[in-house]
């Protein structure tokens, strides 16, 4: 079988690759850059995926297509090119796919497309509305709905996974990382809310900004901890693979993360004894963060388990950040 993954430079995309490698299969990787991949059966197209030339050339023999690949941002100015690689990239590929006899096309949705952040009822399951409110949720929603096009036309048996947010575990408590570093630590945090151009946010995290490096404890504006759901990047490529191989996966929609969602206020006392830090509980202007999503139907339908708890992400962050700050 030749699988084409688009994203294969990315953090999710880049390990699907080499776990389809060590199966034996042949692998296309389609990205913006190149992967640094070495092996006889990998070929790679670097380039745009609304990049038609560049789509001609990546698809031609797959078997099957994992699209992997996006362009993720929440800031105004970044609209454009999210339509043009979430939206017109995702056109562009599969109509050069369409003359290909494809066994399967996976493409890799989000749980922005409800938004979760904002649900009608939770756990959030796959039959809740699709109501997006960000630009990256609606260019994935967009992107659903020219899949099912695609496998209505074409015939093509298509599964959409609908991620939770990701994280390599050894990111969790780096400051630097760029989703942990603002999640967690607090003048990341500042630095992020300067970004948005959320003035109150701003200065309730500065009051607390003391100079040494600290953790933040985010809460809402009736004191509310944040929760959320945070996946195991290993967890991810493995339900993927599953989508991939699965036959019950055929037409498809799922919800793909971790079972439990993470609790701030109780990770957040963790990570302050992993680290030794300082740890400052804000409650900031809004609703703030605050979802559960449901993956029973992928555990149930293909047997899914996911097996990165965040207590043991915690434990493999702690032990990266030693190796960093020794």
């Amino acid at each position: 079988m030749s699988v084409l993954v688009t994203g294969s430079a990315g953090r999710v995309g880049s390990r699907v690759v080499r776990r389809l490698l060590d199966a034996g299969r042949a692998v296309t990787g389609f990205d913006l850059r190149s992967a640094g991949i070495a092996h006889p059966a990998f070929r790679e197209v670097v380039g745009g995926f609304d990049d038609r030339a560049k789509a001609a050339e990546a698809v031609p023999g797959a078997d099957v297509i994992l699209h992997l690949g996006a362009f993720m941002s929440w800031l105004p100015a970044a609209r454009d090119k999210l339509f043009s690689a979430n939206v017109e990239g995702t056109r562009v590929l599969l109509e050069e796919a369409a003359g290909l006899k494809l066994s399967r096309f996976v493409f890799a949705s989000s749980g922005e497309v409800y938004p979760e952040n904002v649900p009608d009822y939770l756990p959030v399951d796959e039959a809740h509305p699709r109501k997006p409110r960000s630009s990256y949720g609606l260019t994935k929603l967009l992107g659903e709905e020219l899949v099912r096009f695609f496998e209505r036309t074409s015939g093509t048996p298509a599964t959409i996974l609908r991620f939770s947010h990701t994280q390599d575990a050894n990111e969790l408590l780096d400051p630097t990382s760029f989703f942990s570093g603002p999640r967690f630590f607090l003048q990341p945090k500042i630095r992020q809310q300067e970004s948005f151009g959320n003035a109150a946010a701003v200065a309730l995290l500065k009051q607390a900004d003391d100079g040494p490096e600290a953790l933040v404890l985010s809460r809402n504006e009736a004191g509310r901890p944040f929760r959320m759901h945070i996946t195991d990047t290993r967890d991810m490529v493995e339900g993927i693979l599953l989508a991939l191989d699965h036959q019950g996966a055929a037409g498809q929609t799922y919800n793909l993360g971790a079972t439990a969602p993470v609790d701030f206020a109780e990770a957040l006392p963790r990570m302050a004894q992993l680290t030794g830090l300082s740890l400052k509980t804000i409650d900031l202007p809004g609703a703030g963060v605050f979802y559960e999503t449901s993956n029973a139907k992928i555990r149930a339908e293909l047997g899914y388990e996911p097996r990165w708890t965040f207590d043991r992400m915690m434990d493999e962050a702690a032990q990266a950040r030693a190796t960093r700050v020794s």
